[in-house]
C-alpha cells in the first residue's frame, strides 16, 4: 500500500508540474538580458540581420525551437541576408559529402534523401528537415560543424594536439580559457550528468566539449563575407564558455549574436534563467513550452566508459 500511494503521489505532482508548465507566463516571451527587459521577435529579427554570426542554441528535442531558428532564418533572408547554415548535426568530416549533394543534379527530394542519410544516428532528421530543404531550395552553404566521435575520443584521451600541429593556437582553445571557467564547465557537466561520473572522465568530456565549440567557431569564420547563422545546442551557444568566445577572439571587430532558445522551469522571473556563475549566457532567451518527455534523462547516463565515449 505504502509503495502504491507513493505512486499515486509522484504521479500527481508530475501531473502537476507539468499543467503548471503549460500555462507558464513566460512561454512565448523574449527577454533581451541587457536591457532587461521584454522585446518582440522583430528585434531579435533586426539584431539577427545586423550580426555576421548568429547563434541558435536549441533543445535538440523540442520541436518549438526548429520552428524559431527557421523563421529568423527566413527574417534574415527577406532582409537581404544569404548566411551560410552551420550545424552541428554534421561532422566536419563530412563536408565534402555535403557540398556534393548540395550542388549535385539530382531531385531536391534525393538529395533531402541523401542529407538525412547523412545525419549522425541521435539526431530526429524530422526536426532539421525544414531548415536543410531552406538551404538547398534557396541555394545557402551548409557547413557541417561537430567533430566525429573518433576524433573527440582522441581529444579525450590525448588531449588537444590529436587536433593537428597548431590547432590549439590557430582555434584559440587556451587563449580564450581560464582556470574559472574551467571549474565553472566541470561544476555544470557533473550536474548534467546527474553526479555519475567521475571526476576524470569528466575532464575528458570537458577537453571534448572545448574542442567543439572552436571548431565550431572556426566552421562559421569560413563565412566571412556572407555571415553564417549556427544551429547548435543551447550549450555551445553561451557567450560565457560557448562558441562565442572564440568568434570574439578570433573576430572581434564582427557581430556575434546569441539566441538561447529556453524550456520554461519552475521560475517565472526571466532573471532566473539570464546570468550564470561566469555572466550574460545570451544575448535574448526565448521562452518556449518544455515538450514531454518519456524518461528522466538521468536513467540514460550509463557507464563512464560510455558516458565517455
Amino acid at each position: 500500500m505504502l509503495c502504491c500511494g507513493l505512486a499515486l503521489l509522484l504521479s500527481s505532482c508530475a501531473h502537476v508540474f507539468n499543467t503548471h508548465l503549460q500555462r507558464h507566463p513566460l512561454i512565448g516571451r523574449i527577454w533581451d538580458v541587457s536591457a532587461q527587459r521584454f522585446v518582440d521577435p522583430v528585434k531579435v529579427m533586426g539584431r539577427a540581420a545586423a550580426a555576421r554570426y548568429v547563434l541558435l542554441g536549441e533543445i535538440h528535442d523540442n520541436p518549438e525551437h526548429h520552428r524559431i531558428q527557421a523563421q529568423i532564418l527566413a527574417a534574415m533572408m527577406q532582409r537581404g541576408r544569404r548566411p551560410a547554415l552551420v550545424m552541428e548535426q554534421y561532422d566536419v568530416e563530412q563536408q565534402q559529402q555535403l557540398n556534393l549533394m548540395m550542388q549535385g543534379l539530382q531531385t531536391q527530394e534525393e538529395k533531402l534523401g541523401g542529407l538525412a542519410g547523412l545525419m549522425r544516428t541521435g539526431w530526429e532528421w524530422r526536426y532539421y528537415e525544414p531548415i536543410v530543404t531552406r538551404a538547398l531550395r534557396d541555394k545557402l552553404p551548409l557547413i557541417a560543424a561537430n567533430l566525429s566521435r573518433d576524433t573527440l575520443r582522441e581529444v579525450s584521451r590525448n588531449g588537444f594536439d590529436a587536433l593537428g600541429t597548431g590547432e590549439e593556437q590557430r582555434l584559440a582553445i587556451a587563449k580564450v580559457w581560464s582556470e574559472e571557467k574551467n571549474k565553472q564547465l566541470l561544476h555544470e557537466l557533473t550536474f548534467s550528468h546527474c553526479g555519475k561520473i567521475p571526476d576524470h572522465v569528466l575532464q575528458s568530456i570537458a577537453k571534448a566539449q572545448r574542442a567543439r565549440d572552436a571548431m565550431m567557431a572556426d566552421m562559421m569564420l569560413l563565412s566571412r563575407r556572407n555571415g553564417a547563422v549556427a544551429i547548435i545546442g543551447r550549450g555551445h551557444a553561451r557567450m560565457d564558455m560557448g562558441v562565442p568566445l572564440y568568434l570574439e577572439e578570433r573576430a572581434p571587430d564582427e557581430a556575434v549574436l546569441s539566441v538561447g532558445l529556453i524550456d520554461v522551469d519552475m521560475p517565472t522571473d526571466p532573471q532566473a534563467y539570464a546570468r550564470g556563475p561566469l555572466g550574460q549566457q545570451h544575448d535574448f532567451l526565448w521562452f518556449t513550452s518544455r515538450p514531454a518527455r518519456k524518461s528522466d534523462p538521468c536513467d540514460s547516463i550509463g557507464a563512464p566508459a560510455k558516458a565517455a565515449a
